[in-house]
């Protein structure tokens, strides 16, 4: 009598899990692939979705509102969650090699670990400035500095934030809003707080429609945002406490200087040296060059998504927007190569709906050319889209 065989086993790997991985583990669960052995690495066990970050920022969202869990999805998924930190590829044996000492093998592998705000050839900005990435990092100071503030909102408090993309913009009015309900709540003057926001480029988010952007500047202007537009930061240094505070000053390649207590620093983003130095064909910033199918352009048995991706053939912003809508087309791809199938092709579109939430229940909506300005309702529909998109991963 001939033995039952047993199913070829393929390790998949995914690293990072962004909002595309969140998709792809939900998909494998609702329909799993025998014979395929799955595990996700992450840094962190929550993941963060972007769509919510300003209004839980702003205080509208508790944390979880605003956070996949991954261990109940990985559960769901028949998947092995891996809470470590990649340090390293090996391309050639198919390794991934993590801090703890970890090496995990795979036969397939995808990245989807979203990207780093670039602060390598600014004096001070790693050692003083709170970067925008990891989002676990960021929220731990904001909340530091909101129980600050909770405590002592008599104190005048400067804040500067480094970066005029969309990313900047929403950070600068939902701390805006935040701090301003605090002092308002205390009844302190909103003078108490001064915000500035750095943009090297004389105009603010320039990736979008100069519609979007004088509506922005115009809004920013009006709620009390301190616009330094065309200045480049070359330089943050620590100042001598007065009193309990730390203060530091930002120099700009102006001559420009600024007292503030807090830098948060929002700049174009980069890739972590890792992937760099991995041997996997990347542009000049280090992102992973990809092919239509989210294919590695040098190594096929990768695979990339989201932030650390950029689609040769159809480049696009660095948005979540995309990085969800990839989620589904990298599911098919990675169950096509594990089956031996052809990969299908995946083209993003060129417009998209965009909703800038304006910190204050209200978002703008642009799509093209078209620019709709602050409403209530615009908001609601954001709210109603972003809440759809976190129960699809309410699994317990």
């Amino acid at each position: 009598m001939q033995k039952n065989k047993q199913p070829i086993v393929k390790k998949l790997v995914l690293i990072g899990g962004g909002h595309s991985h969140a998709i792809v583990m939900k998909m494998f669960g609702t329909k799993p692939l025998p014979g395929v052995d799955l595990t996700l690495i992450s840094a962190a066990s929550k993941t963060a979705y972007s769509g919510m970050l300003p209004g839980h920022i702003a205080g509208f969202y508790s944390h979880d509102e605003c956070h996949i869990d991954l261990q109940p999805l990985t559960n769901f998924a028949q998947a092995q969650l891996c809470i470590d930190t990649v340090v390293a590829l090996d391309l050639k044996n198919n390794k991934v090699l993590c801090a703890s000492g970890l090496a995990v093998d795979f036969d397939v592998l995808s990245i989807d670990i979203g990207s780093t705000p670039a602060t390598i050839s600014v004096s001070g900005a790693a050692e003083y400035a709170i970067a925008a990435k990891p989002v676990s990092q960021l929220l731990e100071h904001w909340r530091e500095l909101v129980e600050a503030v909770g405590k002592n909102p008599h104190e005048p408090i400067s804040i500067a934030i480094a970066g005029g993309g969309a990313g900047g913009v929403e950070l600068a009015l939902s701390m805006r809003s935040r701090l301003h309900q605090i002092l308002h709540q205390a009844q302190q003057p909103i003078q108490n707080l001064e915000i500035h926001l750095f943009q090297r480029g004389q105009e603010l988010m320039p990736n979008h429609h100069e519609s979007v952007r004088h509506l922005l500047q115009q809004i920013l202007t009006e709620q009390g945002i301190k616009l330094h537009l065309g200045e480049t930061v070359c330089k943050i240094a620590p100042i001598t406490p007065k009193e309990t505070k730390e203060v530091f000053e930002i120099k700009c390649e102006s001559e420009l200087k600024i007292e503030c207590n807090k830098i948060f620093w929002v700049t174009q983003a980069s890739a972590p040296e890792w992937l760099k130095t991995s041997g996997l064909g990347t542009n000049e910033q280090g992102f992973i060059l990809v092919e239509n199918t989210l294919q590695s352009q040098t190594h096929p048995q990768v695979f990339a998504s989201g932030d650390i991706a950029t689609m040769v053939n159809h480049p696009r912003p660095k948005s979540g927007v995309f990085a969800v809508r990839q989620g589904k087309p990298l599911f098919e791809n990675l169950q096509r190569i594990l089956l031996g199938k052809l990969l299908k092709p995946y083209i993003p579109q060129k417009q998209y709906l965009s909703l800038i939430g304006t910190g204050d229940k209200r978002a703008i909506a642009t799509r093209g050319i078209i620019t709709l300005p602050p409403h209530k309702l615009l908001w609601h529909y954001k709210d109603w889209i972003d809440r759809r998109f976190m129960e699809r991963f309410c699994l317990e």
